[in-house]
């Protein structure tokens, strides 16, 4: 499933045919992406990156946005819960991310808000709590 900044970078690109990269004919999609994944990394400068690694990617950025591991199995094309079990290391720590929402909540709660450095600043006279 592609989302709509993907779509649109796909309808400014000429087309011989049906596919976004076809076979030989326009009607046959390509079977081997080696070539043109070639190309694109060299025009991009990004020179040992694979495909695999954009999947990789776009999975990190969803498991760091608070993403479930189903719905980015889902994205990917995995059938089993196991494949996309092997991405739950890509939220390098949910726990710390967990735990400053949690934090954040509760100290507005408490009126109070956290500095540029994450020190927590009392909105009573006093000053900071850190």
């Amino acid at each position: 499933m592609l989302n709509a900044p993907a779509m649109a970078v796909l309808a400014t690109l000429p087309r011989w045919g049906t596919y976004v990269i076809s076979g030989d004919k326009p009607d046959k999609p390509r079977a081997d992406l080696n070539r043109p994944w070639h190309a694109v990394r060299k025009h991009a400068g990004l020179e040992g990156v694979r495909i695999h690694d954009l999947r990789h990617t776009h999975a990190s950025i969803g498991a760091a946005a608070g993403l479930g591991l189903p719905i980015i199995g889902k994205l990917l094309g995995h059938l089993q819960a196991a494949t996309t079990a092997r991405y739950a290391h890509l939220d390098a720590n949910p726990l710390r991310s967990a735990s400053e929402i949690i934090g954040s909540r509760i100290a507005a709660a408490m009126g109070e808000a956290p500095n540029r450095r994450g020190e927590l600043l009392s909105l009573r006279r006093g000053g900071s709590t850190a």
